[in-house]
């Protein structure tokens, strides 16, 4: 990019990168600028107000009320989200829903760029820099924000040419005699739960492969190497076209997973590029 000219417009610009690229460093580089210079033009605009607009630190740049103020009016006047957008997603969500809508999100915002990484291990994104995280089942209590963008029931299943094999199951019992697939981390609810008259039941998870992503376990299952309990909107494609049966509804105990958004959001401030990111799943997604 050519160097910005830097006037009471160009300090309005700088300052604007500054809070959507995350830092002095990468506005200089979008700005054609040194990190120095950036941050000199950032106190002497801070200087002109008579306000500190920016908390800094080693590890990232804070917004003070006054500056997020700023921010908000500077921003309605250059409309057009821009900047580096990284969302962390877990791989099932990725798949199904994320990777498909990216082609739509970019012809909208032309301006964006997306860094995203699928990984069903949830991470913490304000080490890793993540601007949102897509997660599956309860929320942790943190100062994290959420918005909602669906629930999911859960579901066994099985492929026909396994079933063929080894036998459907008549009654949780038969679990004992098969092989479940299930995931090499801790999660929230270990085993799957069943309901039997009534009385709810977990059975263990016992079977000769793990995997780190419900895509992969899903992939297993289809090659027909066992059962697997999965998310309904990963499968249901899957179950329409008779590559996979759904085992056991008669006691499945209908729990679901709920699916959210989450992101940071101190003091009110969320970056433009975030808030058209969000209402673009919210308005896409139909888990």
């Amino acid at each position: 990019m050519a160097r910005l000219e830097v006037n009471r417009s160009g300090e309005l610009e700088v300052f604007i990168r500054v809070i959507e690229l995350g830092g002095f460093s990468a506005a200089a580089r979008a700005c054609g600028m040194t990190p120095s210079a950036v941050s000199k033009l950032v106190a002497r605009l801070e200087q002109r107000l008579g306000s500190r607009l920016v908390n800094r630190s080693t590890r990232q740049l804070q917004l003070t009320p006054e500056g997020c103020a700023f921010y908000e009016r500077g921003a309605s006047a250059h409309s057009a989200p821009r900047g580096r957008l990284r969302v962390n997603a877990n791989v099932p969500f990725g798949h199904h829903f994320l990777l498909p809508l990216v082609p739509g999100f970019l012809e909208r915002h032309p301006d964006v760029t997306l860094d995203i990484v699928l990984t069903d291990e949830v991470i913490d994104i304000l080490e890793h820099r993540t601007d949102v995280a897509v997660r599956a089942g309860p929320l942790k209590s943190s100062s994290l924000m959420a918005r909602k963008l669906g629930q999911t029931r859960m579901v066994i299943v099985g492929a026909p040419a396994y079933l063929a094999r080894q036998g459907m199951p008549a009654t949780p019992d038969d679990l004992q005699r098969h092989n479940l697939l299930g995931f090499n981390y801790v999660r929230s609810q270990q085993g799957w739960p069943m309901r039997r008259d009534g009385v709810d039941t977990v059975v263990a998870v016992t079977g000769n492969a793990q995997a780190s992503d419900g895509e992969a376990l899903r992939c297993l299952t289809l090659a027909g190497l066992g059962l697997a309990r999965l998310a309904a909107f990963q499968v249901r494609e899957d179950i329409a076209a008779g590559r996979l049966l759904p085992v056991l509804e008669d006691f499945n105990p209908g729990d679901s997973e709920e699916v959210h958004a989450v992101f940071v959001g101190q003091g009110g401030y969320l970056p433009l590029r975030v808030r058209v990111f969000l209402d673009f799943l919210v308005e896409k997604v139909a888990i």
